[in-house]
């Protein structure tokens, strides 16, 4: 479980790929202070496995389906990503529950400075913005932030200036895609609904059927 408060900015070091799998070699030096085997850390909002390190970087597998449904099939050699170390329990919540499971991607449509921000419009599919609310959050490549504004294909973000900084969305441009998670609670909720509504349906059925 994360916070959606990002640590350090990490260095893609090596890239190992095959058709469908990936293994990373991530430069890094805070996230790794207490670093062991097994540790969970978020790379651009996707949760990772340790499975070796160094005093300055770490490995970490990725499997088929996180290879198909994150961005992190786009990463190159000498990119910058987001590193986040899984919560403490004793620790300060400072964003939101973040689990490190993508929901899906989103493509940055535009970036505009606006006084001391910066907004960031994501165009994204439909039946992610539908589970979105404005003031809500959202987790983008691992940053814990707050919708200011939507329609049904767009969701705009606002950064500020430690945020542009200190992460990767300073970095990114106009067609890029980044990492999309939906609030955790937004979900369980809208499951919970479909679930009653589902069962209403049913009792009716069965009702007008006489069992």
């Amino acid at each position: 479980m994360f916070t959606g408060i990002i640590e350090e900015l990490g260095t893609v070091e090596q890239i190992s790929q095959s058709t469908q799998t990936m293994e990373l070699a991530i430069r890094a030096s805070k996230i790794l202070e207490d670093v062991k085997l097994g540790d969970s850390i978020a790379v651009n909002g996707v949760c990772l496995t340790v499975k070796q390190f160094t005093s300055n970087s770490f490995l970490a597998d990725v499997m088929p389906e996180t290879v198909k449904a994150t961005s992190l099939q786009q990463l190159t050699v000498g990119m910058h990503v987001n590193l986040e170390r899984a919560m403490l329990a004793n620790g300060r919540f400072g964003g939101h529950i973040v689990s490190g499971h993508v929901d899906g991607v989103a493509i940055i449509q535009r970036k505009r400075p606006v006084a001391n921000a910066v907004y960031v419009d994501l165009a994204m599919d439909r039946t992610l913005v539908a589970q979105c609310i404005e003031r809500g959050s959202i987790t983008v490549d691992g940053i814990s932030l707050t919708i200011f504004n939507m329609t049904d294909t767009l969701v705009t973000i606002s950064l500020i200036p430690h945020t542009y900084e200190q992460t990767v969305l300073g970095y990114k441009k106009a067609g890029d895609v980044v990492n999309i998670e939906i609030d955790l609670i937004g979900k369980y909720v809208k499951k919970h609904l479909q679930n009653q509504t589902a069962s209403t349906i049913t009792k009716e059925l069965l009702q007008r059927t006489g069992f």
